[in-house]
């Protein structure tokens, strides 16, 4: 018997479990897997190559819960990555962008000195906007709708309560001044426009433009891309706002600080236990049952795991009210993302950066997307229903920092692909899969040759394989794609964003809330408080 249970083990189920248990409640965790971390794990995938398998950086990680939890008291080291971020061309030229701003202009003056002058302004506005709007992240989303009586009852405490938080909001904005209009279309707007108007280098757009479709089954000219984009700005973990970096020893990294700091609040963590059922009585949680007949009692329960899984398949239809559940049959989990990680003798020889070893162009991510159009191609192969003949590539090298990733001289380099359409026209995945991967070995190919003969081991990772071993519905590492109506106070569905649901005692607190996807662990500390306070 427990005060609270906490389905699934990723990095907000056990942040949500810690804040519980700091507050004296007794708290079980139950994660499916033989691991936790959910998405942020480290697997020996071969003998002495320890592979992030699926999430692979970390910025957007609120520093309030890395010093409230003593996360780096328990181990977590955070990486910087300098320079962050390298674009090779077929033509041997390059651009190698970092937090330096002078050195980063000094690049860009090699395709546009007009770009080169106008980028720290751009840098400045992204970043003024991302610390206005941090508040968002902050705190738990209002419930400011107007919703009929009928689908949820809203007492005055709490509609005072979101009244202020709006309030909040619309004093961080009226302080962008002059930059509200502009930084209204980075909210709602498409990614490609924006970058058109401030930059002519098709370079430098399209190294930027990657930040707008991460995760996302969306084009660059897609309303909603240019808020992905600001997304990825907000974080700070990674030493400075915007900057990604690695955890030392992997993603897996944080889920041992966060474990370690579980159990000296006296969490039980149990693995190998996946949760069938969550069992209510008279509309009230009374707790789980798992696959193997056991059943933890507990008059709290709080979901890490999406809302689909959730809600249609650990509960009863006749347990959620009809037009809840069919608002939740209605949440967008298109996904277009594959991952491959690999082994390799050495690092990658890149034609336009020939140097001997690691170099500084290895420490970032290394993106090979040309051009904006490369990336619109890229996306309609996948509006069609097949992998891109010519895919969008972010490869992470986390070895150029932290050697005790693989055997001496050896290297782990990760892939993140964009895009592999979860539903495919012809054929399934575990069909194409390895032929894919092949293709984007190919096109990697053109750029550093020898990454073919280089590669000792290779996983690949399709999009029905994030949803089978990571419990991803189709594939969406956001748990749902991240488009305005899918965000704030729509997440996961309009009228439920503060964490709660129609079934008392049953919560919220992975990133199919809000403030939704990505390595934040803001959804399982607001999930914790709202908790709390109930």
């Amino acid at each position: 018997m427990y005060d609270c249970i906490v389905i699934g083990g990723g990095h907000n189920g056990l942040i949500a479990a810690a804040y519980l248990a700091r507050a004296g409640k007794r708290v079980c965790v139950l994660e499916r897997r033989h691991l936790l971390g959910g998405c942020t794990v480290t697997e020996e995938l071969w003998p002495g190559y320890r592979v992030s398998t699926a999430s692979y950086v970390v910025s957007l990680l609120r520093p309030e819960i890395i010093r409230e939890l003593k996360l780096r008291q328990y181990g977590l080291e955070i990486l910087p990555r300098d320079p962050s971020s390298f674009t090779p061309l077929l033509d041997d030229r390059y651009l190698l962008m970092g937090p330096n701003m002078k050195e980063t202009c000094q690049e860009i003056a090699k395709f546009s000195p007009r770009d080169a002058e106008v980028y720290p302004r751009y840098s400045a506005w992204l970043e003024r906007v991302a610390e206005k709007l941090e508040v968002v992240l902050e705190r738990p989303a209002p419930d400011p709708l107007p919703l009929p009586k009928s689908w949820r009852r809203i007492g005055v405490g709490k509609r005072l309560g979101d009244t202020r938080r709006l309030w909040s909001l619309y004093q961080a904005m009226e302080e962008l001044g002059e930059d509200l209009p502009e930084s209204i279309e980075l909210l709602t707007g498409a990614v490609r426009p924006i970058l058109e108007r401030w930059f002519e280098a098709e370079v430098l757009r399209a190294t930027l433009a990657t930040d707008g479709i991460i995760g996302a089954f969306a084009s660059i000219s897609s309303p909603g891309t240019a808020y992905v984009l600001l997304h990825h700005v907000m974080g700070e973990a990674g030493g400075a706002r915007g900057v990604w970096g690695y955890i030392r020893g992997g993603m897996g990294g944080l889920a041992e600080s966060l474990a370690a700091a579980c159990r000296d609040l006296k969490v039980d963590l149990v693995c190998n236990a996946e949760v069938k059922r969550i069992v209510t009585e008279q509309g009230k949680v009374v707790g789980v049952a798992t696959s193997d007949r056991r059943f933890f009692e507990a008059p709290v329960v709080a979901s890490s795991i999406d809302a689909h899984t959730t809600f249609l398949r650990l509960l009863e239809p006749e347990e959620l009210p009809p037009p809840f559940r069919a608002a939740i049959e209605r949440i967008d989990y298109s996904s277009a993302s594959a991952k491959i990680n690999l082994a390799l003798s050495e690092p990658p020889a890149f034609r336009a950066f020939p140097c001997e070893g690691v170099g500084p162009h290895h420490h970032g991510t290394m993106h090979i997307c040309p051009t904006l159009d490369y990336i619109e191609r890229a996306y309609f192969d996948a509006r069609m229903g097949r992998p891109s003949e010519e895919p969008v590539l972010e490869m992470t090298m986390p070895t150029s920092v932290d050697a005790t990733l693989a055997p001496e001289g050896k290297h782990v380099l990760s892939i993140f692909v964009q895009y592999a359409p979860y539903e495919l026209k012809v054929g399934s995945w575990d069909d194409i899969k390895e032929s894919f991967a092949d293709r984007c070995i190919e096109v990697i190919a053109r750029y550093a040759p020898n990454v073919p003969d280089a590669i000792e081991h290779r996983q690949v990772l399709s999009p029905l394989d994030l949803e089978r071993i990571y419990g991803l519905t189709g594939g969406n590492i956001m748990q749902g794609a991240m488009p305005l109506h899918q965000l704030f106070f729509c997440r996961p569905v309009p009228g439920w964003a503060d964490h709660r649901t129609p079934v008392r005692g049953l919560y919220l607190c992975g990133a199919a809330s809000h403030p939704g996807g990505g390595v934040m662990g803001a959804c399982g500390k607001h999930a914790a408080e709202a908790i709390l306070r109930d």
